[in-house]
């Protein structure tokens, strides 16, 4: 009678793990069909006379670049480079140097001709102290700021604070941004200049493309496996989830390394969170709830067609770092902000987009390993049956195999980057092989920084080992 019971509690587990895992992916192929509807009808980019016109025009908004930078020698210089060289009639470039321990802020100042400035910068928002301040020689709009280290936040405020446009673009200083991508990242603002507040952009792996003067010139898969496996992640994650969300303006995360904001906004909601380890992800919930709050009618949108390209780790041990962190940091975001928690008063934020974070992107990991460990258990001692085991395996692995292909279909509905049908054979292979280790190794990783976050680790950057951008 117990060893019954025992096995029917066992099967009450299992099936609601299986359940579980059934109803998150559902969840997100439902994203999936938005963000497919969302492409075809709201993401076209500005035409080439568009274009024109706005660059010509005295009326477009300035926009400051803030680049946060943290021993970022491999990159600083192309990635520079490539800020000033967008297309965009009124931009300045603010680079943050934290307190870098390398040679990025003498690179800087060789390759950029700077020089001390007696620039004074507000303190607006509350940072560690600027050292020095330097501009350059040349006739280009770049300002470098020298500070004690505080974080990557700390290091955006400091930029905030010296910004004087009405928009800011905050992105990772290892990045590179396509020519006309800042021009059609500002595509929503420009249409509806007094609701849109944030907007995001796609972030596709540059590794192995070839780069000169500040441009990716070559585009082509990365010749490592796991950064393989993160393309087809990064395609999963911002033409599917982000597209759908954006199109129920419930829009939770915008990628630290390409969005952009309305300076007004973020200065009013009080600048980045610099004691968060996920501070994109949080200031993205804070304006919701400080929008929402006030009864303001506001937008935050993301846009598939603009991309920047950034390094991603080629290491396990790199990978792991960083996938703990972003782990945490959804923690801290969303148990800071838990009162936003089916909470009819945020809208559908408050009752689709915060609970689905808060039961399957934080909690998720978690329940999806153990429904690995109980089903391998199950098996091995005869305690379910050979169909429960494959319809667990299924919801889990052969979805997750459709949702990667998916978006690998969906980049075919944006400004398609990889040029032959060698690069697509390559992402669809990498999208069904990730399903086979990789994804588990991630989500083992993100129940390590799931425990981190409860636990209350801190702690802000971590190092990212460069290997610098390949030349042509």
């Amino acid at each position: 009678m117990i060893e019954i019971f025992a096995h029917r509690i066992y099967f009450f587990f299992e099936s609601g793990i299986i359940f579980y895992v059934f109803l998150i992916n559902t969840i997100y192929l439902f994203l999936t069909v938005l963000a497919y509807y969302s492409l075809r009808k709201d993401h076209d980019s500005f035409s080439t006379p568009e274009q024109n016109s706005i660059l010509q025009s005295p009326l477009a908004p300035a926009i400051a670049i803030i680049a946060p930078a943290y021993n970022e020698a491999a990159s600083i210089k192309e990635s520079v480079n490539g800020m000033l060289k967008l297309s965009y009639p009124d931009l300045e470039v603010i680079v943050v140097n934290d307190g870098s321990k390398d040679e990025t802020l003498e690179i800087l100042i060789r390759e950029f001709r700077l020089y001390l400035s007696a620039r004074a910068v507000p303190s607006t928002l509350a940072t560690q102290p600027i050292r020095a301040i330097y501009e350059s020689r040349e006739p280009i709009r770049l300002l470098v700021l020298d500070k004690v280290n505080g974080g990557k936040a700390d290091s955006i405020n400091a930029g905030l604070n010296a910004a004087t446009s009405k928009l800011v673009m905050v992105c990772d200083s290892d990045t590179i941004i396509e020519r006309d991508g800042l021009l059609q990242l500002v595509k929503p603002y420009m249409e509806d200049p007094d609701r849109v507040i944030a907007v995001g952009g796609s972030v596709r792996a540059v590794n192995d493309c070839d780069v000169e003067h500040g441009r990716v010139t070559t585009i082509r898969m990365p010749s490592s496996m796991i950064a393989n496996f993160q393309a087809v992640e990064y395609l999963r994650a911002f033409l599917g989830g982000r597209v759908g969300f954006s199109f129920l303006n419930s829009l939770l995360i915008i990628s630290g390394a390409f969005g952009l904001f309305r300076l007004d906004a973020i200065l009013e909601a009080g600048g980045f969170q610099t004691d968060s380890v996920g501070e994109d992800m949080e200031i993205i919930v804070r304006l919701h709830k400080f929008w929402r709050e006030r009864k303001r009618k506001y937008k935050i949108v993301f846009m598939a067609a603009p991309v920047c390209w950034t390094e991603v780790p080629q290491t396990l041990k790199i990978l792991r770092r960083q996938r703990k962190r972003w782990q945490r940091g959804t923690v801290e975001s969303l148990w800071q902000h838990r009162e936003m928690l089916l909470n009819p008063k945020f809208g559908i934020v408050g009752m689709f987009a915060f609970p689905y974070f808060f039961f399957f992107e934080m909690m998720g990991p978690a329940v999806e390993i153990l429904g690995y460990f109980l089903t391998i258990v199950g098996i091995v001692f005869g305690i379910i049956a050979p169909e429960i085991a494959i319809l667990f395996f299924s919801v889990s692995i052969m979805f997750g195999i459709l949702l990667s292909t998916s978006s690998v279909v969906l980049e075919e509905f944006t400004s398609i980057r990889y040029p032959s049908w060698k690069h697509s054979g390559k992402l669809f292979m990498a999208a069904i092989l990730e399903n086979f280790g990789f994804r588990q190794l991630l989500t083992w990783w993100r129940v390590e920084g799931l425990i981190d976050g409860l636990k209350g680790k801190k702690g802000n950057w971590g190092a990212m080992e460069r290997r610098g951008f390949k030349k042509a």
